[in-house]
């Protein structure tokens, strides 16, 4: 028989109303809604016209309490994810936390003590559901194929023009991209870095959003193992450029939104020989070749390839395996806490606030 994860909502907005409770259409054998919770009545109106079966709630205490909750999902403005998720971790309920994890280093690595204590605390997980993004993982599969050899750069890139005014765009509520898309993109860059952060540089402007905020931001992560990823969020970019370009030593790769990708790589069949440079000064020739170019000269191959989209519901079936089957969670809490310690880094690196406008 069909044993469900019975979740208490937290939050009735773009992410509970928008996308949690869209994305659990058909799922009602591993994750059903048993309670919900908002502090504006309307929308508790709503939910219970939609769900007569639900409980509703306008104090999160309430919800939490409820017996029938056994994990809450918190769906709240950015500001309140730590509260709320440590609310309900101390009073012994499983916790599914909206992105961002919290606001700060320290709230990080607070929550995951509850979390990981004995301590008659719940467990937390971190929704990081683009962890199943189409194009993240064909980046990341053809990286570990080595068909473009050792990729030692990689550029990631969600940005778009967006006179943004909504609560995203005030520091006190948790706004500015660096916490809306940062955690998302900050996780692919630690999954793609594949190493120990050694260096990190960020830049945050404002340049089309209203509030105090940034809404144009670039960080350079360089790993241990001497690969960079640069990654850029932006509201202010105009004409938006590639998600991901990935620089080998025997290719590349660029992936367009929507799932379109080139690839250019030299064909695995054919071994080079080592480049040896001629130290002696030119006359009528340039190298063993008589040209600029190398005497052996790569086969190249190129492929254009349509990934496969499909919607970024998956991680309710990671979380139902988890409590039900106890299998591990995709997303652990050590790279849950990474991302906003870097988060973290990259707003004091940066010398924010800088207006463009």
């Amino acid at each position: 028989m069909a044993n469900p994860v019975r979740i208490g909502l937290v939050g009735l907005g773009r992410a509970g109303w928008g996308m949690h409770l869209e994305e659990l259409k058909g799922k009602e054998d591993k994750c059903v809604i048993v309670a919900a919770c908002d502090i504006i009545p309307e929308r508790l109106e709503k939910m219970k016209e939609r769900f007569p079966e639900v409980h509703i709630y306008d104090k999160i205490e309430d919800l939490i309490h409820d017996p029938d909750v056994e994990l809450v999902s918190i769906a709240t403005r950015s500001c309140d994810h730590y509260k709320h998720a440590k609310m309900a971790l101390l009073a012994g309920k499983d916790v599914l936390g909206e992105k961002p994890m919290c606001m700060t280093y320290e709230q990080a690595l607070e929550l995951k003590s509850l979390s990981e204590g004995d301590n008659g605390c719940g467990r937390l997980f971190i929704r990081h559901n683009r962890r199943f993004e189409p194009n993240f993982l064909f980046a990341k599969n053809l990286m570990d194929s080595g068909k473009l050899g050792d990729v030692y750069e990689i550029r990631l890139a969600r940005n778009g023009y967006q006179r943004r005014d909504d609560w995203q765009t005030i520091s006190d509520f948790g706004g500015g991209q660096m916490l809306n898309w940062g955690p998302h993109i900050v996780d692919h860059s630690l999954r793609l870095l594949e190493s120990p952060l050694k260096n990190l540089s960020s830049w945050l402007r404002q340049v089309a959003a209203g509030g105090d905020c940034e809404d144009h931001l670039k960080l350079v992560l360089e790993g241990e193992n001497g690969r960079i990823v640069d990654m850029e969020i932006s509201g202010g970019c105009a004409l938006p450029v590639p998600e991901y370009r990935l620089y080998g030593t025997r290719g590349s790769c660029v992936i367009e939104a929507g799932g379109k990708a080139h690839l250019r790589y030299i064909d695995p069949d054919q071994t080079l020989p080592p480049v040896v440079s001629d130290p002696g000064t030119p006359v009528q020739h340039f190298g063993k070749s008589g040209t600029f170019k190398a005497a052996d000269e790569p086969r190249w191959i190129e492929e254009d390839v349509e990934i496969k989209q499909y919607p970024l519901d998956h991680i309710w079936g990671c979380l139902y395996d988890t409590i039900r089957e106890g299998k591990p969670f995709p997303i652990t809490l050590e790279e849950a806490v990474e991302v906003i310690h870097v988060i973290d880094m990259a707003k004091s690196a940066s010398a924010f606030p800088f207006k463009l406008k």
